[in-house]
């Protein structure tokens, strides 16, 4: 289990092809404090690292991963984002994440407001159902709070800490990004449609 709180962040210095996969190389100043074994949510997504020195690690992106994020187009010279699982005695911050991505969602437009900045993403339409105002949702693995959301939008506002210790202070308009909803919420729709209850549609929320 992950908090989406960014521990370091990596350059990904190499992907090649494996059988049906890819292989990655990631180097970060986090390596060292890294084992054969080990598992690490690189931009959100739970991989296991399959070779470590302490320069970088590699770990093996399945075609299901391919399939449903952005590692499929995740060029190397790209900066990630790194969270170790938290330790059983660590302190919880952020939310639950599981380094299982849902979606991939769009960068769609950037804004400054004194020293933060909003960001606006889009999402798959099926993800409606698990988001809400106020509530939690991991950005490349980052928990951050929907501000506002719309039927195929929403906003998130970054602190100076999130742009300065995170990639987000480089994503462009235009760039993928992975996405989980919180798994609370998840289990709450689930158990809500094997109920047989209805799901209410959801307008604009500021």
């Amino acid at each position: 289990m992950f908090t989406g709180l960014i521990e370091a962040t990596g350059l990904l210095v190499e992907r090649r092809p494996t059988d049906g996969g890819i292989r990655v190389r990631i180097e970060s100043a986090l390596a060292p404090e890294l084992a054969l074994g080990d598992s690490l949510a690189v931009n959100g997504v739970c991989l296991t690292v399959v070779a470590a020195d302490p320069e970088g690690i590699e770990a093996e992106v399945g075609p299901e991963t391919l399939r449903v994020t952005t590692f499929m187009t995740l060029a190397a010279g790209t900066t990630v984002n790194l969270e170790r699982p938290l330790r059983a005695d660590g302190r919880f911050g952020g939310h639950i994440v599981q380094g299982h991505v849902d979606g991939v969602g769009g960068v769609e437009a950037r804004r400054i407001e004194a020293e933060f900045e909003w960001v606006t993403v889009t999402f798959p339409p099926p993800l409606l159902r698990y988001l809400v105002p106020k509530g939690s949702v991991a950005v490349d693995g980052i928990s951050l709070t929907v501000a506002i959301l719309e039927r195929e939008r929403f906003d998130v506002q970054l602190v100076p800490y999130t742009l300065a210790h995170t990639n987000l202070s480089a994503i462009r308009v235009g760039d993928l990004v992975n996405l989980e909803c919180d798994m609370v919420g998840k289990y709450v729709v689930h158990a809500a449609e094997l109920a047989g209850l209805p799901l209410v549609g959801i307008g604009r929320h500021g």
